[in-house]
């Protein structure tokens, strides 16, 4: 009977672990003609888990090519690199594309998921040259946690704070960040007046009660007279990070003379945008970033 038993516990448990993993959303990138894709690259390895990235390289041309850096959402706490497609207006204008993964909070608690941003980023940066990017033309995109990451990957610039694992190199600069609704303020989502979000608790871990480390890990804090230009896109009824946390964080950009822009999606949810507002947000961002010569 105990054996009996023991067959069907492995029985339901591997079915359960299948239906975890057909929730994993995954999806083809669809790309131009002479295109070429590297998937799974490595681009840092933290106490056995390899940090990996999907490349979408254009053909090869004389001073490399811009690149963005695309990176998904989930709270920190799930998604992955394989669910993010839609690049096709950067393809169009000969961009390349860096679908990066990170550490979620099962693997390890902040600042690893910026570490690892800083990482990829720095990865890049360090093989433009193989790559044919040009690195003076690197934007990095995010949407919800993967907004903050891209901020944080963006505005920390010369800060080495979080490089612990990629050390060895300078004049770290991104263009461009685009921020789709991301969280600005790890503690206000967390304890704040209008939200109080386990993500967030969660993703600080032990320093989950350090209100000066979630400052240190909040983009809201990092802007300077020196960071580079940010387009915020938020939808004035999201649910699940206020639209107020880019509002601050426009007031903050502003406050310090740094080029931004703001777009606000009446009636628009947590990236729930009617098909028109898509439209017109992806028209927005490629005029932003052709208004900067990118």
């Amino acid at each position: 009977m105990k054996h009996i038993t023991l067959i069907c516990w492995l029985f339901l448990a591997s079915q359960t672990l299948i239906a975890q993993d057909s929730a994993q959303v995954i999806k083809k990138v669809s790309y131009p003609a002479g295109f070429t894709e590297q998937l799974n690259v490595v681009y840092t390895r933290v106490n056995g888990w390899e940090g990996k990235l999907d490349l979408y390289l254009p053909p090869v041309k004389n001073g490399g090519s811009p690149l963005v850096i695309n990176i998904h959402g989930g709270g920190w706490n799930k998604g992955n690199k394989e669910s993010q497609t839609g690049f096709g207006d950067f393809f169009k204008r000969g961009y390349a594309v860096a679908n990066i993964a990170y550490r979620l909070t099962g693997v390890a608690t902040a600042p690893a998921a910026v570490e690892d941003t800083r990482c990829a980023l720095i990865y890049l940066i360090s093989n433009a040259k193989k790559l044919n990017i040009n690195p003076n033309k690197i934007v990095i995109m995010g949407g919800s946690a993967g907004g903050h990451l891209a901020l944080m990957g963006g505005l920390l610039e010369n800060d080495h704070i979080f490089d612990t694992n990629c050390r060895g190199i300078e004049n770290i600069k991104v263009a461009a960040i685009i921020d789709k609704y991301g969280i600005t303020d790890v503690w206000d989502w967390g304890y704040g007046p209008i939200k109080t979000s386990k993500s967030a608790t969660a993703w600080l871990g032990d320093k989950a009660k350090d209100k000066d480390f979630a400052r240190s890990v909040s983009p809201l804090y990092q802007v300077k007279k020196t960071s580079p230009p940010v387009f915020i896109v938020h939808g004035d009824a999201d649910p699940i990070v206020p639209y107020q946390q880019s509002v601050a964080l426009k007031a903050k950009l502003d406050e310090l003379g740094v080029k931004n822009e703001f777009i606000t999606v009446k009636g628009g949810q947590h990236g729930k945008f009617s098909s028109e507002d898509n439209k017109m947000v992806n028209a927005k961002i490629m005029d932003f970033l052709k208004g900067l010569g990118l």
